[in-house]
């Protein structure tokens, strides 16, 4: 089954981020056999990083062997509505930390695949806790 590839770790490896890149790529490899795919919501995130050119988009993600056109389904917007109403809820009695929809969408996304692979495990734990994470 394969693993939902969050933005950042496209971005590390696309932008060769001096930082993170290297280890990114390194580790995207690692699971390359299992499969890697990215959420719809990724998809549109990207889009800046590519300057809006879906073309240029897709093929980079092909080339480097992430699958792009997996579709959103009925489970997911399930997944998602458990997840953000639990987070609201846990942030509306101790005031935690901000999170975008975006990261509740692509953890609820994981959710049906093998786990996520990010550098931000932190942002998708207290809202996905069973999900396997892989970080680089």
């Amino acid at each position: 089954m394969a693993w939902v590839v969050d933005t950042c770790i496209v971005i590390d490896v696309l932008e060769h981020d001096p930082r993170h890149g290297l280890r990114s790529a390194r580790l995207l490899e690692t699971l390359r056999g299992h499969g890697l795919v990215v959420s719809p919501v990724t998809m549109v995130e990207l889009a800046p990083a590519f300057a809006g050119d879906l073309v240029e988009q897709k093929r980079f993600l092909t080339l480097a062997g992430i699958g792009h056109g997996i579709d959103w389904t009925a489970a997911d917007t399930e997944a998602a509505h458990l997840a953000w109403n639990a987070y609201i809820g846990a942030r509306r009695r101790r005031g935690g930390i901000r999170r975008p929809v975006a990261d509740i969408l692509i953890g609820a996304f994981a959710t049906r695949f093998q786990g996520l692979v990010t550098r931000n495990a932190r942002d998708f734990r207290p809202c996905f806790p069973t999900l396997d994470i892989k970080t680089s």
